[in-house]
């Protein structure tokens, strides 16, 4: 799996995809007016653990 940040043409925002092997989209970001802010959110998803909770709604 890898993360793939890009910026869109349609309203120049930063998102991001967290891409499977298979390349196929597995989960994505809000739009952020900045790179940085991109790049914050997915470290952010990276640092995430097997120890953090899940919960079922």
């Amino acid at each position: 799996m890898y993360f793939e940040i890009f910026k869109s043409k349609t309203d120049n925002q930063w998102y991001w995809h967290l891409k499977a092997a298979n390349h196929e989209i597995v989960a994505h970001g809000e739009g952020y007016r900045n790179r940085d802010d991109c790049v914050h959110a997915v470290n952010l998803v990276m640092d995430t653990t097997r120890k953090t909770p899940f919960y079922e709604a």
